[in-house]
């Protein structure tokens, strides 16, 4: 049987994201922890997470977990989501304050003097709602699931990986940015696959099944 780990370090409704995975895992073991010594005996784990990076990554440590983070991403099938992806980068603009430093680069926020669509109306910041999201390269979490397809986002910062390959996909609004990642057994989106419809379950589905 395949355990998910879902790590819970206090910042973001997880339940929407294991329920989710057990929606798309049947008779597998989800469970949602802030304990270690789970997230170290998990098959697979989940990195979630909302709300400002220096918050997220000082609770992060007040829970102890920073270990487990770094032990799973360098171990085993790995998935970040949205302030989970960010996390993973050098260091972040919001609050400038360092990251996991696991994959190079730095997380940004979004140009607002820039922020116009291509008929020309203001976009807002933060990011919210349905966009595109591109494939920069193949990978077995893509798989069943349409180029360009869309996905639901909630954002104001982006992440700028330091090595264009590591970059999976990008989206575009007002600028075009990275909205996920890749490296060896990481796996890291910007979006919100379990707020994501079928697009979101199927890309969870391929998580569940993925043997990096």
């Amino acid at each position: 049987m395949t355990s998910v780990a879902i790590i819970d370090y206090g910042m973001g409704n997880l339940r929407s994201v294991a329920k989710a995975i057990e929606h798309v895992a049947p008779g597998h073991d989800v469970f949602v922890t802030s304990d270690p010594a789970r997230v170290a005996a998990a098959s697979r784990v989940v990195f979630p997470g909302q709300g400002a990076m220096p918050d997220c990554m000082r609770e992060l440590d007040l829970r102890g977990l920073r270990p487990a983070v770094l032990e799973a991403a360098a171990a085993k099938p790995f998935l970040g989501i949205c302030i989970g992806e960010q996390m993973l980068f050098d260091h972040s603009a919001e609050g400038d304050v360092p990251g996991l430093g696991i994959l190079r680069g730095e997380v940004l926020r979004f140009p607002d003097e820039r922020m116009v669509a291509a008929d020309g109306a203001r976009l807002k910041v933060p990011h919210m709602g349905w966009n595109e999201v591109w494939r920069s390269a193949p990978h077995a979490l893509w798989e069943g699931i349409a180029d360009g397809e869309r996905f639901y986002f909630v954002h104001s910062y982006y992440v700028e990986p330091a090595d264009s390959a590591d970059a999976a996909a990008h989206t575009d609004y007002g600028v075009r940015f990275t909205s996920a990642v890749a490296r060896a057994n990481i796996f890291a989106v910007q979006f919100h696959p379990e707020k994501s419809a079928s697009a979101g379950l199927r890309l969870l589905a391929n998580f569940v099944q993925w043997a990096p």
